[in-house]
């Protein structure tokens, strides 16, 4: 269950979608290309998400270039 951003234990929609992407791009051993078909969302779009999270310091799945 999700809980709302407020609560001691819930995640904001931006984390939950983060944790969603991510566990997309560790079930497809980092293919991006499977991970966004997987997501419903376009290569574009999930290349945006991970520019944003490498900005932020998040470890990328498979990530093995530094930008794309």
């Amino acid at each position: 269950m999700i809980r709302p951003a407020n609560s001691s234990r819930g995640y904001s929609l931006d984390e939950v979608e983060k944790r969603h992407i991510l566990a997309a791009l560790r079930n497809t051993d980092g293919n991006r290309t499977r991970a966004a078909n997987m997501l419903g969302i376009s290569i574009r779009t999930l290349r945006n998400k991970l520019q944003e999270y490498r900005a932020a310091g998040v470890i990328i799945p498979g990530d093995d270039a530094a930008d794309e």
